[in-house]
């Protein structure tokens, strides 16, 4: 029986179990060597931020697009923070701030491909 998968402490993705970490399980918290060497950035806290506050702003049940975050952040150059607001969607996620759908249904944010919106956690 393998333990209880985790969440990416930089993208905020499942990471499950694997033979390999079988020693190391509990120090494990990127998803990739990549993640581990992204972390989590000033920018990535700011985005966050602006996902709490929009959705703060918003009725209940209402959602955001993640690119509403990213213009807040940078009005100029939105676009290339498009992936890392969305990565911020899913570290909310995890901690249990916040809910990824699609179609107005909630979504896996670890498989979610395409648009998604961003709400409060019901």
């Amino acid at each position: 029986m393998s333990p209880e998968p985790k969440v990416c402490a930089s993208c905020g993705r499942r990471i499950e179990w694997r033979k390999k970490w079988e020693r190391d399980w509990d120090q494990v918290r990127y998803c990739s060597q990549a993640c581990r060497k992204r972390g989590v950035t000033r920018t990535d806290q700011e985005l966050e931020a602006a996902i709490v506050d929009l959705l703060d702003g918003r009725a209940g049940g209402a959602t955001i697009c993640p690119s509403e975050a990213a213009r807040r952040v940078d009005p100029d150059g939105w676009r290339e923070l498009m992936e890392p607001a969305r990565r911020a969607a899913r570290r909310l996620v995890a901690d249990g701030s916040v809910e990824i759908t699609q179609g107005g249904r909630v979504v896996d944010p670890s498989t979610a491909k395409g648009p998604i919106r961003v709400r409060r956690a019901l």
